[in-house]
């Protein structure tokens, strides 16, 4: 299987320091309580802990998602949720709530979580455009895999925020 990469010298660094992760996709249904749980307890930790970001986070996609999960052990190391367009909006894929355990960040995680996410989406033959919003400081990491910018920085859940689209018939 091919994989998604990051255009530039990112994963050289970071595969240096490599985390020993196993990787599931689960549909909602199929997540159990204590996986659901870890989930919830991650981005909690970095979204509204870390970050000071008080956001619902309980939005209502999480049932029709499917979740990218990577453990360290019994350890939740880094998530990301694959929204279809069914779930996100007619014409748009989206990848979102992206993140990695603070005591395991610059090993390649981040890296990591969104090209198992592309090529999740990228092996379901999705055509496409994938759309994401990002931190407006994490909009360089996402330029990287061949997103681009679509209108000006914003202010989202207290922070700036800029909206990213990929083109799938573009390679990364």
């Amino acid at each position: 299987m091919s994989r998604v990469r990051p255009k530039g010298d990112a994963l050289t660094e970071a595969t240096s320091q490599a985390v020993d992760v196993t990787w599931e996709c689960l549909e909602f249904a199929d997540l159990s309580t204590a996986k659901l749980y870890a989930i919830l307890a991650l981005r909690s930790e970095v979204f509204v802990v870390e970050q000071e970001c008080a956001f619902a986070d309980v939005d209502g996609l999480d049932p029709g998602c499917v979740h990218l999960l990577g453990w360290e052990g019994d350890s939740l190391a880094a998530y990301a949720r694959i929204v279809p367009e069914e779930a996100w909006r007619p014409g748009a894929v989206s990848i979102g709530r992206i993140v990695s355990r603070p005591r395991l960040r610059g090993r390649g995680l981040g890296i990591e979580v969104l090209a198992r996410a592309l090529d999740y989406l990228r092996e379901r033959g999705n055509a496409l455009p994938i759309e994401l919003v990002s931190q407006h400081r994490l909009e360089r990491f996402y330029e990287r895999f061949g997103f681009e910018s679509v209108g000006e920085p914003y202010e989202h859940d207290g922070q700036p925020h800029v909206t990213m689209v990929l083109d799938p018939s573009h390679d990364a």
